[in-house]
């Protein structure tokens, strides 16, 4: 989980927020049940009280929220709690949403107009092309500047359904593989050490491979739903020329690109101290651009734009309020992982290591895409990198292989569910706003389990 995404996007954190004091040791896994208890719920309560859950969630997430932070004050004092909740909240949070809130006001900004048709063959070539845009502009402004223009060309279409699990797939998550620039736990491996044209170099043959796969598996899939179509209805479109309303985002997208590479470039050796927290100057600095940003996208965008994409709030609001749940309620799960060998889950951390010593990256493959699925792939991709020893040079070259297994866990698997990654809940969200219906929680993950799983089976067995 980006996750949004998740989401996607931790880049934004002054570092690894750790709830200075709380020791990830000394928790049980009871500490883990609100945690749970939000997952369960946003699999389950669409299903079992979709008008509630529709009036409600945002209610749901801080009910869970405060399930974790009450029973911090109580047990561990006002101290540590406060400064528990203000590394989720302020550390983590703010800087997430402004960034995913920044990319999708600019990419929403952006309407292309044309008479496209969504044949297999266009829509496996957009697929393609936000797979590939996805590293320059991150996975959350990738989805967002072409899921609208993916589901202008298939509007007429019946069969549909499966072409926006596929770019969830693809666009939303694998796509942003090659560069720190593409999905947040590659950018902290960057501010970490790690060259920034590593992982292009390491993971392009992998990425390229699998993202050829499953749009050979999807061209099949959407070819056969073609023939079932009603040929006369599809074709009924209106004609209209080319053109895309609302420029100026293109730049400002650039911008939002420049302000995460100053944040990495820049060492400003300043930081401020809010609530335990430590703010970077590079930090702040980066945040308040995106603002100004986000500022100028609404000023300077054409309102045909906006109309053309039907643009609205809601799918930015759903995400601040469950992922403000997730962020609270993930703080002792991450330090019960944190806390390796000592914590609650030991025997899973035992498992990334062999009984001479060396490291069984099959199993941090595994491992971190697992845990990513389901927690914030960021904090899981350092968690992972630190139990690999943490030295970047090492990993560049002699264990390789071990952090091109947990880079590639923890971008790919975010695929797995609807919380995997942030663009993966602003995508759903925007689709079933045209009205699109799309598969819940689990049958969600029928198709991810089912089409995904296979090839990262395939992917560990030739590269890893």
């Amino acid at each position: 989980m980006n996750k949004v995404v998740l989401a996607a996007m931790m880049t934004l954190l002054p570092g690894l927020a750790s709830a200075a004091g709380l020791n990830g040791s000394e928790l049980s896994l009871w500490w883990s049940v609100p945690f749970a208890g939000i997952l369960l719920s946003i699999a389950l309560c669409p299903l079992i009280v979709p008008h509630f859950w529709h009036k409600h969630f945002g209610k749901v997430a801080v009910f869970w929220a405060l399930c974790t932070a009450v029973p911090l004050f109580v047990v561990y004092g006002g101290s540590i709690a406060t400064t528990s909740v203000a590394h989720a909240v302020i550390g983590d949070y703010l800087p997430f949403i402004i960034f995913v809130g920044v990319l999708f006001v600019v990419a929403g900004g952006i309407h292309i107009r044309s008479s496209f048709l969504g044949t297999p063959l266009l829509n496996s070539v957009l697929l393609f092309i936000g797979a590939m845009l996805a590293n320059v502009m991150g996975t959350t402004g990738a989805a967002m500047l072409l899921i609208r223009p993916l589901l202008e060309a298939n509007k007429t279409r019946k069969f549909r359904m499966h072409t926006f699990i596929f770019f969830i797939f693809l666009v939303a998550n694998i796509g942003g593989s090659l560069t720190p620039l593409g999905d947040p736990p590659l950018f902290m491996g960057f501010l970490r050490g790690v060259d920034f044209f590593w992982t292009t170099e390491h993971l392009l043959i992998p990425m390229l491979t699998t993202v050829l796969f499953l749009l050979a598996i999807y061209f099949v899939i959407d070819t056969l739903a073609y023939r079932h179509e009603d040929q006369k209805a599809i074709h009924n479109i209106e004609k209209v020329p080319f053109k895309i309303e609302g420029s100026i985002n293109i730049l400002l997208l650039a911008c939002v690109v420049g302000s995460m590479l100053l944040s990495g470039f820049w060492k400003s050796g300043i930081s401020f101290n809010v609530l335990g927290v430590d703010l970077t100057l590079e930090a702040i600095t980066r945040d308040v651009l995106f603002l100004i940003i986000g500022g100028l996208s609404l000023a300077l965008t054409p309102k045909v734009a906006r109309e053309g994409n039907q643009f609205s709030w809601d799918p930015i609001l759903e995400v601040a309020k469950l992922f403000f749940g997730i962020f609270c309620c993930i703080v002792p799960v991450l330090e019960m992982l944190r806390a390796g060998h000592s914590g609650a889950f030991a025997p899973l951390v035992a498992m990334v290591t062999n009984a001479d010593g060396t490291y069984n990256n099959h199993m941090f493959f595994w491992m971190a895409g697992s845990l990513s699925a389901f927690l914030d792939n960021t904090p899981t991709y350092l968690a992972f990198f630190n139990l690999a020893g943490g030295d970047p040079m090492l990993l560049m070259n002699e264990d390789s292989h071990t952090l091109m297994a947990i880079s590639m866990g923890s971008v790919f698997m975010g695929a797995i569910t609807y919380i995997g990654n942030a663009p993966n809940f602003m995508t759903i969200s925007i689709v079933q706003e045209r009205g699109i219906k799309m598969p819940s929680f689990f049958g969600y993950m029928v198709w991810s389990v089912g089409i995904l799983v296979p090839t990262f089976f395939l992917l560990n067995f030739f590269f890893i």
